[in-house]
Parts: structure tokens; C-alpha cells; sequence
């Protein structure tokens, strides 16, 4: 059954993880069309499932424990608010999707054959497009991993978190090491050089010295990507208040800066290339789902407490919104029955909005922002240009606060960031502290 419903979506015999193949790693990765028309047709799309089987103790995700998730609700309030927003959207091609969560791996391989079939009918869906899906070791056996490359799945991103018992036990992980290293095994099989591990790094008790072990030990496991992310203690998690009680101790924030830049250096001993504060890839197996979000692309966000950017062309709208779903899965399901979407909140962004966005995540980029990124919005009429004079030279300097009008009028203007700018980041949303991040002092360079 599933595999009829992969051939219908997918109808060339050879599909693959879709890559930046043309680009050797070092290389700087493509900028999004300056064609702001065909940029209003084009979104990726995030679909969120909620539940997970334990609450980690360090995530304050939108996450809910159930033992009894109805499977064929969640299946059909996701497909019914997939419709609703491709219709408003009028999005003619999805670009990449992405199912993240919560543990998408505990759906059911129908459940997201059903979503992609219903992208499939209402746009265009590539043969090769990308789709990931979020997995923890302890949800996904060999046979259910076929089942979500059947479906329609194309690339993996597995939450192996850290190879170290204790750690993960700290963390509150419900996998071990055996598990995580057994389910990398068999990723790698199924999906060959499109298979990601997420790893966390400054973790109560941890030193350098066993960091770099570890992150030695993953590279002999690993495939083409891997994400690293700083560990954060949030309010209102059991880690915090374990912290807070003294019950664990973090290392200092030395340490974790001096973890961070080992690790840069050993991958990239390994062949990893960084393009991403957090993301490492080789043979140009980067994510394009997070290139989309980096680069100021529109994204459809469906499923509880999903967040999403478009102009919603089908209500008679023309500008962007940035939008956020109900958070509660039964209040979200109610809402999707009744108004065919569970939209709890939408914005209008300004033209300003969206470039302060544009610069917080594109920064994260080692390639950093280059004038066609913005382009698409600087040349819409009405928006306001005042000139603003540039070195001529380039050169490293210290900007308080960045004029977005020398972003607008310097054709020739690339930003990126400094080595001593950067920095890893916890997996956070997109909309977090954006306008916050725009507005701190930090050292930039630009070049001509």
C-alpha cells in the first residue's frame, strides 16, 4: 500500500536526498531567486506532531505525553490543514518538508504518506524533493524506517543526542548508546548519505577532553551530516531546577566556547563542511528545508504550536504573515474541524519585519548575506531608500546599530560573520528572540 502511494508521489524510478551538488564544500552555497514573484509561489512546508513517549529534561518544545493518540485524527486534522493553507497560500511548488516535533517517528508511515499525497495533489511536488523526518533510537525499527522511505521520506535526522550513558540519562533520553548506535546503523543503510545525527554539547559534567572523544567516536559513525547544538537550560524544565538545586553542575562557559571550536576543527579534519552556525555536512548533503528558513524563504507551518511565513494570496491578502497554530492538540484539532485550519495568531510583517528576520538567520550562515538575498524586497514600490555612505574598502567593524538602509543600497554588500562573533545556538524556533538578537551589538564583516 505504501509503496503504491510513493510511486504515485514520486514516479521516477531513482529518488534520492536532494543535495547542492554542484557545490564542492568550502564553497559558497546558492542565494535564493531575486525574482520576488516566483519567490510568493514557493514555501516549504513544516508539519509538527507533538506527542512524544517522555519528556526530555531539558526541552521546552511544544510536546505532549499521551499513551493514546488517535492516530486517523491526527492524520486527518494535519491533511485538512495542509489543504487549508496550500489554498490560502496559493503556493504552486513545496519546495522541502520537514516533520518535526514532539517524535514525528512515533506516527504512523501512513500518516505521512497521506500528508505528502495531499501536497502531491493540491502543488507541485518534485520526484527528488526533500523530506525529512525527526527520529529518536528508541521509535524506529528496520521495518518502520522502510515504511517512512516508502512513504515518501527521503533523509533522516536522528536524535542520538550524546554517546555517553550517564549523559543521557541525565538528559532524560529514553535510548542508550547500544540503541543510538544501532538505529544510525540502520538509517545509513536505508537512506545512504542523506542520514543526519543531532549531538549536544556542554552537558552537565562534561569536559573537553571527553568531548573530543566523543565527538572522535561519532565521526566513526556518523554519515554526511551532523548538527551540534549548545545545551540551554530553560525555566521551567527539570534540568533548570536540578541546576538551580545544585543537584548537577554546567561547565563554564569557557569550556563549552572551547568545546565548540574543537569540534569545528576535528570535523573539519573529517571532511565536514560548516554552513550553518550548528550545521556540518560533507559531499553536499546540507539541509535545504533550514537553508529555506535561513535565506527568508516562505515555509507553511501545520500541525499544534507549528510557525509559518506567507502571504496568504487566497484570502485577498498581499502581505506576509508570520503565523503560529494552536498550541494544545485537542484545542488545535477543534479548530482545524471547525475552521479547516488552527491558526491561533497571525501578524502582517512589514517589509522591515522581514529583512530584520533575513539578517538575524542569514548571519547564521558561514556564506553570511549577500544584496540578492534582499533584493526581492528592496525593489517593490514604496519601500523607502535613503543612501548611506560605505568604506570603500572592505573591513571588520563594530556596528551598534546595523542601518538597514546601507543594507538596501549597496549592491556590492555581503555580510558575514567574524570568527570572533561566532557561536553555537540551541535548537530553538525560528521566532525566538528575533527582534531581541537584531538589536545586540556585534562585529561584522562586510566585503565588496
Amino acid at each position: 500500500m505504501l509503496g503504491k502511494v510513493a510511486l504515485r508521489l514520486f514516479p521516477r524510478p531513482a529518488r534520492r536526498c536532494l543535495r547542492a551538488e554542484s557545490q564542492c564544500p568550502g564553497e559558497p552555497l546558492a542565494q535564493p531567486t531575486s525574482d520576488y514573484g516566483e519567490v510568493l509561489h514557493r514555501a516549504s512546508l513544516y508539519v509538527h506532531w507533538p506527542f512524544c513517549k517522555r519528556r526530555c529534561t531539558y526541552c521546552n518544545f511544544n510536546k505532549y505525553i499521551s499513551p493514546n493518540v488517535d492516530h486517523n485524527a491526527m492524520r486527518d486534522g494535519l491533511v485538512q490543514e495542509t489543504e487549508t493553507l496550500l489554498r490560502d497560500s496559493q503556493v504552486k511548488e513545496i519546495t522541502s518538508v520537514f516533520f518535526g516535533g514532539g517524535t514525528p517517528s512515533l506516527a504512523k508511515p501512513s500518516t505521512i504518506a497521506s500528508i505528502l499525497e495531499t501536497v502531491a495533489k493540491a502543488s507541485c511536488l518534485s520526484h527528488n524533493v526533500e523530506v525529512t523526518l525527526e527520529a529518536n533510537p528508541t521509535s524506529v525499527s528496520t521495518s518502520k524506517l522502510a515504511e517512512f522511505k516508502k512513504a515518501g521520506v527521503t533523509r533522516i535526522s536522528i536524535g542520538i543526542q550524546a554517546l555517553r550513558n550517564y549523559d543521557l540519562k541525565i538528559l532524560g533520553r529514553d535510548h542508550t548508546v547500544q540503541e543510538a548506535v544501532w538505529s544510525l546503523e540502520e538509517a545509513r543503510k536505508l537512506y545512504p548519505g542523506c542520514t543526519s545525527v543531532d549531538i549536544i554539547f556542554g552537558r552537565p559534567g562534561q569536559s573537553l577532553e571527553l568531548w573530543e572523544e566523543e565527538l572522535e567516536e561519532i565521526l566513526t559513525l556518523c554519515d554526511h551530516h551532523v548538527s551540534l547544538y549548545q545545551l540551554t537550560l530553560e525555566r521551567g524544565t527539570a534540568l533548570f531546577k536540578q541546576v538551580q538545586e545544585k543537584v548537577v553542575s554546567m561547565p563554564e562557559q569557557d569550556v563549552v566556547a572551547n568545546m565548540y571550536h574543537a569540534a569545528r576543527s576535528i570535523l573539519e579534519k573529517a571532511g565536514f563542511h560548516q554552513y550553518e552556525v550548528s550545521n556540518f555536512a560533507k559531499n553536499g548533503a546540507v539541509s535545504l528545508h533550514n537553508l529555506g528558513y535561513w535565506k527568508g524563504m516562505q515555509y507553511l507551518g501545520v500541525g499544534p504550536g507549528a510557525h509559518g511565513r506567507f502571504v496568504p494570496w487566497g484570502e485577498g491578502k498581499t502581505q506576509r504573515e508570520a503565523r503560529i497554530q494552536t498550541l494544545e492538540p485537542n484545542n488545535w484539532l477543534r479548530e482545524v474541524r471547525q475552521f479547516g485550519h488552527g491558526t491561533r495568531k497571525r501578524v502582517q510583517q512589514s517589509e522591515l519585519d522581514i529583512l530584520e528576520e533575513m539578517l538575524v538567520m542569514g548571519l547564521r550562515m558561514n556564506e553570511g548575506l549577500a544584496h540578492q538575498g534582499f533584493a526581492m524586497f528592496v525593489e517593490r514600490p514604496g519601500f523607502p531608500r535613503q543612501p548611506t555612505a560605505l568604506p570603500s574598502t572592505p573591513a571588520t567593524t563594530f556596528i551598534p546599530e546595523l542601518s538597514f538602509s546601507m543594507l538596501l543600497t549597496c549592491s556590492s554588500l555581503k555580510l558575514v560573520r567574524t570568527e570572533t562573533n561566532i557561536s553555537s545556538h540551541s535548537r530553538t524556533g525560528t521566532d525566538n528572540g528575533l527582534k531581541k538578537e537584531c538589536s545586540r551589538k556585534c562585529n561584522w564583516k562586510y566585503t565588496k
